[in-house]
Order: structure tokens, then sequence, then C-alpha cells
């Protein structure tokens, strides 16, 4: 068989949790920023992708190819290796198996968050200063502020309904990984389900971390005082404390269900007598 079957997949997700539980502190952190990094590559691409593609080709496929140019974050964290939170909501199985305690999971989780952020924030800094925002006229940095709004001005019920819908297909893809045994059947396996979401428009903590604070440190900017204008008083809303309180509280709710119950338990139970004793 040219792939791992789904217990063994839920096997090698468990012992992967195990692992995760007993990073040392440093290690887990430089992993964690890693992650942030790699999705905010994902997510900048995309931003620059979606600049006047809509005019052009139409909505639908602007979402299609920003979908697959956002991919490559997770296919940076998969195969080139670190500590993603939404990926880590799938330590349920372990847990669940009895591999490791809660503390644990905490532990990982707590620390991945907070390093995929300082990650992202690190990729917003560099990207500020590259001034690749104002290729085409400012375009891109308009493009920026514009994904930015939106997200902070959804609803607490919109942005966690469509956090479980994104996370649920994040860690389908990271389970396609898991099953494939060669580099290019990761890549396939990851791609899909990345593109699916991304062109939904669901919504990705992590992501966000690099999404919305773009689009702050742009509004900020007198060269984008026409773009804030323009948006009227969805602007309002795209601060500090709109970026944590309407989207990253709910967003990141709603991917650990999406992640942690509708994947990682959901497997586990559907495996659970058929797995192996636990190492």
């Amino acid at each position: 068989m040219g792939f791992n079957t789904p217990l063994q997949v839920a096997e090698a997700v468990a012992n992967a949790g195990k692992t995760k539980a007993n990073l040392p502190f440093l290690q887990m952190l430089i992993l964690g920023l890693f992650a942030g990094a790699y999705i905010a590559f994902g997510a900048e691409l995309c931003t620059m992708i979606l600049t006047g593609t809509a005019d052009k080709l139409g909505l639908g496929m602007a979402k299609f190819m920003g979908g697959a140019v956002f991919s490559v974050g997770l296919m940076l964290v998969v195969i080139g290796g670190a500590e993603l939170f939404t990926g880590n909501n799938l330590m349920t199985i372990g847990l669940s198996r009895g591999q490791f305690g809660v503390t644990g999971v905490v532990y990982n989780w707590v620390i991945v968050y907070i390093a995929n952020l300082l990650g992202s924030l690190l990729l917003v800094y560099i990207m500020f200063e590259t001034n690749l925002w104002q290729t085409g006229g400012n375009a891109v940095g308009t493009t920026a502020i514009n994904i930015a709004a939106g997200k902070v001005n959804l609803s607490f019920s919109e942005a966690f309904y469509r956090a479980i819908g994104c996370n649920w297909l994040v860690c389908l893809a990271v389970w396609l990984a898991f099953a494939a045994q060669d580099v290019v059947g990761k890549i396939f396996g990851i791609f899909f389900p990345i593109m699916a979401f991304v062109a939904s428009g669901f919504e990705h903590c992590v992501a966000n971390m690099y999404f919305i604070p773009m689009g702050i440190v742009l509004k900020g900017d007198s060269a984008m005082e026409g773009a804030v204008t323009a948006l009227g008083a969805k602007a309002d809303l795209l601060t500090w404390s709109g970026f944590f309180v309407n989207n990253l509280i709910p967003v990141t709710l709603g991917n650990i269900v999406g992640g942690a119950v509708f994947v990682g338990l959901a497997y586990f139970m559907c495996y659970v007598n058929q797995m192996s004793k636990p190492s």
C-alpha cells in the first residue's frame, strides 16, 4: 500500500503528540516561532496574489488562487518541521489514549500559541519594512487593510463557526500528510484541504496573527489614509483590542473545536478499540 491507513495515522499522530508534550521549552519556543513565521509567509503571499485578481478573474478564482498559495505555509510547517498551535490540537488523540496528561497538552498549546504570535509579528515587522505593500501604488497595502478589517468586523458566532470549519480542514491536511509516505504525497495531502479552507473564507487564528496586525500597522501609515477612509466605520474596529476581542478569541476557540474535537477525538473514538497498546 502506498500510504498509511487511517488506523496507522491515528497511532502515528498519538505518538507524535507524546513527543510534542515532552519537548524542551527552548526547542518548543523556537519551533513555534518558525511555525508562526511560516504561516505568515503564506498569508503574505496570499495577500499579494489577491491584489487585483478578483477584478480580472472573478471572486471565485481569486479565492482559489489565494488558497493555493497560502498552502505553502503549512507545507513549510509539516515538512520543514515546526510547532503550530492549530495542528497541535490533534494532541487530543494521545491525551485520550493516556500517553500524556492534560498538563502536557496545556504546556504545549500555551507556549506554541505565544510563539506562533511572536513569529507572526516578526514577519509583520519585516514585511512592513520591505515596503512591498507599496506595490502597485499601495494596492497590496490596501488589500491587506481590507482583509484585516473584514476579519475584525465579524460577529463572535461568525468567527467561531468559520474557525471550526478552518481547523477541521487544517487538521485533516496534517492527517493526510501523516498518511503520505513521501514528500510529494505530503505536499498534495496538504494542498487541497488548505486551499479549501482559504477559498471558503474560514478563519485560522495563526494566519490572523499576521493578517490583522499587518492591517493595523498599515492603518497607522499616512500613505494608507485613502484606503482607511474608504472603509468608513469598518476601520474603527481595526485596533489591537479589536484584533484580540473580535477575532482572536472566538477564532482560537473555534479552531480548538474543529481540530481537537471534530478530528482528534472523532478519529480516536473510531479506532480506540483497534489501536495497539500505547507505549
